[in-house]
């Protein structure tokens, strides 16, 4: 519209298609799956998409303190488990997953059951070449409060 001879803006309208764009929650459903196959896939002895689905220098820490591993480190490691019909299982309990903006990168808690227990796990994956890789993964034995007493006894701390 013009006025005083001038134009001058007076309506925009948003014409971004929101059908078939990738959002948050497409994004937090596929990590969901992605994380779960990645766990079925030590639990079948899969180590082909297990190690696939790190980044080749992703990071890997267990339990031991002695325990942070490259990608190709871990799997030099756990060959023997590989091996086996299965390398070790964890099963989901709870997940929660959160998206940087721009969609590029997420990281994710859970707590799984496993044969040491309850575990809580902690990740970062990452978007590379449209792929998600698993860039950092930390796994964690989980304690009762009220049973700590009884774990620095253990552990001959006082």
């Amino acid at each position: 519209m013009k006025v005083k001879g001038e134009w001058k803006i007076t309506q925009i309208s948003d014409t971004r298609r929101q059908k078939d764009c990738i959002n948050d929650k497409d994004i937090v459903q596929g990590i969901d799956s992605l994380i779960n196959e990645w766990h079925h896939a030590a639990a079948v002895a899969d180590e082909k998409t297990f190690f696939g689905r790190m980044a080749e220098d992703g990071i890997y820490i267990g339990t031991d303190a002695s325990e942070r591993w490259k990608r190709d480190e871990l799997r030099e490691w756990s060959k023997k488990y590989f091996d086996r019909e299965s390398a070790w299982v964890f099963k989901p309990l709870s997940r929660n997953i959160s998206v940087a903006p721009g969609g590029h990168l997420v990281w994710f808690d859970e707590l799984l059951d496993t044969s040491m227990g309850t575990c809580r796990s902690t990740g970062v994956m990452e978007l590379q070449e449209n792929e998600w890789k698993i860039v950092h993964y930390q796994l964690s034995v989980t304690l009762p409060n009220e049973k700590l007493d009884g774990f620095r006894a253990l552990i001959g701390k006082p």
